[in-house]
């Protein structure tokens, strides 16, 4: 599973269209997404004081099927490599969504569904 921290705009545009595309698709020509593991390191950098985001779980093989391009590519910044999806992501491919406050110090807790997974 691939994970996206979104804001509720869009999200909820990706809910009337079918398609959750963010603008760094439109900046950077992909959709940044983390693994598990990088999840919350990402809330802390780039989501302060998001209290309405929300967290989605994204199914890499429905990516695949829609035939929708994933690669994972090295960021420097953080010493990891992270899935950059290179297309709209259909609504399908999400197979679940959580609320997921980031506060105004970049602090968030994972889903109780997630916790057991990490």
């Amino acid at each position: 599973m691939l994970y996206r921290i979104a804001q509720p705009t869009d999200w909820a545009a990706a809910q009337r269209t079918g398609f959750f595309a963010s603008p760094d698709l439109a900046a950077e020509g992909f959709i940044h997404a983390s693994e598990l593991s990088q999840v919350l390191e990402t809330a802390r950098r780039h989501y302060r004081n998001s209290p309405e985001a929300v967290l989605l779980e994204i199914d890499e093989a429905a990516l695949t099927v829609a035939q929708v391009r994933v690669e994972r590519e090295w960021a420097a910044g953080r010493q990891a490599y992270f899935p950059h999806i290179f297309a709209p992501i259909p609504v399908s491919a999400v197979v679940r969504s959580w609320p997921f406050p980031v506060d105004e110090l970049g602090q968030a807790t994972l889903p109780a569904a997630l916790q057991q997974d990490q």
